[in-house]
């Protein structure tokens, strides 16, 4: 069981695995974020952790049930020609779902509707119904992550910890991240776009149309950037619009 601890090739297949779990899980830690800004402020960072706990526990279930990811990949039945998969499956309902309920968060955000004085949703939903939301979404954010781990590993305990590593970094980040959300509106409407975006090349994965996930990264960073620009030079202005009015 611990054999891998003397292999070099295992501590670099941890390191690169726990950076790649990281990098995938940023989505994860976007939807949480936007899911628990329903819930009132002294609720919303247990509901981070335990989302975060729910991925976790879904990626090293999954992790460990191989034999079961396998027979995912047997045809269960076909549309136009097109063998659908357990797997396939999944990942078409939940991008289903992903771009549904982004788009309806998208639609309330724009609408600006039910807002308080400090623009977070009056609209609060009950605890119980964020974490059956985020969990639901875990299982497909988790496949995404598995196969990933199951393609750059060997041994079991390795992924294990690089799951583990990379959930607990993005515990520590989750609530920065989620306040700067909630306190910038447009970059939680370019998240939701970006969920969106998301969800349709999950769907178009299920269907096996690939959509190169590099291309999706790039993208939404390149956007963050010019969102972090233009929250940067609106601040200036305003500070600009004071200093004239003093």
């Amino acid at each position: 069981m611990f054999d891998w601890v003397t292999n070099p090739e295992a501590w670099v297949a941890l390191f690169t695995l726990s950076a790649l779990e990281i990098v995938l899980g940023i989505d994860n830690i976007i939807f949480i974020s936007i899911l628990v800004s329903r819930l009132p402020e002294k609720q919303r960072q247990s509901a981070r952790i335990i989302g975060l706990g729910l991925a976790m526990a879904t990626r090293i279930l999954l992790l460990l049930s191989l034999s079961w990811m396998m027979r995912l990949v047997d045809p269960l039945f076909s549309i136009m020609d097109k063998a659908i998969t357990g797997r396939d499956l999944i990942l078409i309902l939940g991008g289903l779902f992903l771009i549904v309920k982004s788009a309806m968060e998208l639609k309330e955000a724009i609408s600006g509707e039910a807002h308080d004085e400090n623009g977070n949703s009056v609209k609060k939903a009950s605890y119980f119904m964020i974490l059956v939301q985020i969990a639901i979404l875990d299982i497909v954010f988790s496949l995404d992550s598995v196969i990933t781990a199951v393609g750059m590993a060997d041994d079991v305990p390795v992924m294990v910890i690089a799951i583990m590593i990379a959930v607990g970094v993005m515990m520590f980040a989750a609530k920065p991240i989620g306040n700067f959300v909630d306190n910038n509106p447009t970059i939680k409407n370019l998240a939701l776009a970006f969920l969106i975006l998301i969800g349709v090349a999950l769907v178009g994965e299920g269907f096996n149309v690939h959509i190169p996930k590099s291309a999706i990264y790039t993208a939404m960073g390149f956007s963050v950037v010019v969102e972090l620009l233009n929250i940067k030079m609106r601040s200036n202005q305003r500070k600009h619009e004071q200093n004239h009015i003093e």
